[in-house]
């Protein structure tokens, strides 16, 4: 079985977020912290705080093809339009695009309309699209989803904040299954022992991945850490999937650990 990491993030800056570990996460540490792991590949999300992420990223996906890919990401400011799109397509490693639309300035364009372009842009050219958004931005993605088919939308961390607990975390379950209705929208549990309210396995949270693997089914639940964030080890949370969850196993637990957000992605 191979094991694909659906989210971490590569950067060498010094400004990381509270809720990330505090020293640069480097491509030689990544590699050494997913052989101890067991983890073959990673989806590498470019740091936001680190602005020569983007470029460490193609360097990541330039010495190791076949561990390192990369969602990547460009300021949606006034200045953003379609040409960037395939700018950074062209770049090596890139098989798609990942924004963070939680803040409210980029909230606000969400449900506005303003990001149509860059959806339509996505949609025409069938790409993958990592969308970290919260429980307030669901109705718009729900529409987004409806009127952008062909784009792939891969949801962060089950669109639960970093600093939420269970069963806090929870409280829009509802509205996130209902997504699944839209057959392209896909469900990254990521981070999940991070709203945990105990240790390992975690069993607070399995009731909540049960709920989600019913609704979207292995093909659009994709295993992931966002390592740099959790307080357990990476292994625990490699074997709290493939060891804890009786519900999991087989084809379903190939899916979910790896095989589905390959395909997603387009990644072989």
């Amino acid at each position: 079985m191979q094991i694909i990491d659906a989210q971490v993030h590569l950067w060498t800056g010094d400004n990381a977020p509270p809720h990330h570990w505090r020293a640069p996460y480097t491509i030689d540490t990544a590699l050494r912290d997913m052989d101890e792991a067991g983890v073959d590949r990673a989806i590498n999300c470019p740091a936001v705080w680190d602005a020569d992420s983007n470029d460490y990223s193609v360097e990541a996906a330039k010495q190791h093809p076949e561990r390192f890919a990369t969602l990547g990401w460009f300021p949606l400011d006034d200045t953003a339009d379609e040409s960037l799109v395939d700018t950074w397509l062209d770049k090596p490693g890139m098989l798609g695009l990942r924004f963070i639309l939680a803040e409210p300035e980029t909230a606000d364009r969400l449900a506005s309309g303003r990001l149509d372009w860059l959806w339509e842009a996505a949609n025409r050219r069938s790409l993958p699209v990592g969308i970290m958004v919260l429980p307030p931005q669901l109705p718009a993605l729900s529409d987004i989803a409806a009127r952008y088919p062909q784009m792939r939308l891969l949801v962060d961390h089950l669109a639960v904040a970093p600093w939420e607990k269970l069963p806090d975390a929870a409280a829009h379950l509802d509205a996130l299954l209902a997504l699944a209705r839209h057959p392209n929208i896909g469900m990254k549990a990521t981070a999940v022992p991070s709203m945990a309210t105990d240790a390992y396995p975690f069993e607070s949270t399995h009731g909540v991945l049960r709920q989600v693997f019913d609704a979207y089914g292995a093909e659009r639940m994709f295993w992931g850490t966002d390592v740099t964030r959790l307080h357990c080890s990476w292994r625990e949370a490699v074997t709290m999937f493939t060891e804890e969850l009786p519900w999991l196993r087989g084809r379903d637990l190939e899916l979910v650990m790896g095989r589905a957000v390959a395909d997603w992605i387009g990644w072989r």
